[in-house]
């Protein structure tokens, strides 16, 4: 086989196979291409026969350049995931990846934003935009990411079939894993709002949320736009379309949710990813403590 077949293969498996992001396919893809070249495999069975030597030298490789503990665990886990699909491909009975241990990673907390600097953020957007229907688009989907969680991969998958939206809305996470969200009246209004303005039809099918000439809206606009209301509110670099989706978490936690309904609105496959929003909490209200109480210094 050629590199090119190999990698299509790996491509495919991970993007219909597995379902994968398309952030997620093209950084897995991009560390087959890298082992493919450093080792000179060129088949199947060459890949299958890989073992934990061989990812920790060419992990090695790439830590040399300058990677992260974080980025590492990354690059591990597809290199694993990679030379078990070799081991699939080839036939053996065994396909599980090398067993090896992965790169310690200490967990950040979110920094949520309040809930004022949330609809700021959203207001501000709004007002800087180039076009009223283009600022409007930018209100609607920060105020998706904050008013029901949503990560800005799922909002921008939306489709013209969401529309109108009723108080719920069913959105589809990582893993094709489907989860039901409230929509709070503010958000549903924003949606609505846009859908007004925005001079494409936005019919079933076809994207919600437009770029400026009509195609699919990108998150790097997205994230470009908050950049610079972030910067008008004079908030920390800390404050992205992402720390919506943290401070929806961490206000829901602080008004008494529990866990489990947490982590089923978050669309998280486990109640570990869920749990750090207890930190979180337990840092908010220690921040309360030490500035309102009398001996808090």
């Amino acid at each position: 086989m050629t590199r090119a077949e190999l990698l299509e293969a790996w491509h495919n498996h991970l993007a219909l196979g597995r379902r994968r992001s398309p952030h997620t396919v093209r950084a897995y893809v991009a560390t087959a291409a890298r082992l493919l070249d450093a080792t000179g495999a060129a088949d199947w069975t060459t890949l299958a026969r890989m073992e934990a030597p061989a990812l920790r030298a060419q992990l090695a490789r790439r830590r040399a350049e300058g990677l992260t503990n974080a980025s590492a665990a990354r690059e591990l886990s597809a290199l694993k995931g990679f030379v078990a699909f070799a081991r699939d491909r080839a036939g053996l009975l065994d396909a599980a990846a090398p067993r090896m241990r992965g790169p310690r990673i200490k967990k950040g907390i979110p920094r949520p934003v309040t809930p004022d600097e949330a609809v700021n953020l959203a207001v501000a957007v709004e007002e800087d935009a180039s076009a009223e229907w283009i600022g409007a688009r930018d209100r609607a989907v920060l105020l998706l990411l904050y008013g029901a969680g949503m990560r800005i991969a799922e909002a921008l998958s939306l489709t013209g079939e969401v529309l109108p939206m009723g108080d719920v809305l069913v959105v589809t996470g990582k893993g094709s894993k489907q989860r039901a969200v409230p929509i709070l009246p503010l958000v549903r209004d924003a949606v609505a709002d846009y859908a007004a303005k925005c001079p494409w039809a936005l019919v079933k099918g076809e994207p919600l949320f437009r770029g400026a000439k009509g195609g699919p809206l990108s998150q790097g606009m997205v994230q470009k736009a908050m950049a610079k209301a972030r910067a008008a509110l004079s908030l920390p670099a800390s404050a992205t379309p992402h720390a919506l989706r943290h401070s929806f978490a961490t206000h829901l936690l602080g008004a008494g949710a529990d866990l489990r309904s947490l982590q089923e609105l978050l669309g998280h496959a486990s109640l570990g990813s869920t749990q750090i929003y207890t930190k979180v909490d337990a840092a908010t209200l220690l921040d309360v403590y030490r500035h309102a109480h009398p001996r808090g210094d």
